[in-house]
């Protein structure tokens, strides 16, 4: 089970981004198409922030496992980036997505574009891509 969670959040990942950017340009185009586009968004986000939480407190790495002997929270870059920056970073980009939802979805095209930028900014930093530092990154496709 374990497995598959770490698979589907990194499918998500990609959905989100993918969604995050057809917003954004919808946003800038001033379309009214955003409207759906920004609930897919919304729902993906959701789901995404629930399976990190799964993963942040009794995944491979979680919280409730403890930290190995000997190891320090805050020197430890790969500890540090998996249960405070990474989580940090994505619920903070998750909020900034729902409240450009709302703006989306009251057609306020200048409000949600800032805020999908902000929220897009938020996401690549905190995603752990494989060219991130030595034990922080992750395959672009797990599993393949």
């Amino acid at each position: 089970m374990e497995k598959g969670m770490l698979h589907l959040h990194n499918f998500l990942r990609w959905a989100i981004l993918i969604l995050l950017l057809v917003s954004l340009y919808q946003a800038f185009s001033k379309k009214e198409s955003i409207k759906k586009t920004s609930l897919w968004l919304l729902i993906s986000a959701h789901i995404m922030l629930v399976i990190g939480l799964y993963q942040l407190f009794w995944g491979r790495f979680g919280i409730t496992k403890g930290l190995p002997e000997g190891v320090e929270l805050m020197k430890d870059s790969f500890y540090r980036f998996f249960w405070v920056e990474h989580p940090l970073l994505m619920v903070l980009a998750i909020g900034v997505i729902t409240v450009a939802r709302g703006k989306a979805k009251a057609l306020n095209y200048k409000a949600s574009s800032w805020l999908f930028l902000i929220a897009l900014i938020f996401l690549l930093v905190a995603i752990p891509w494989p060219f991130r530092a030595v034990g922080e990154g992750r395959a672009w496709f797990p599993g393949m």
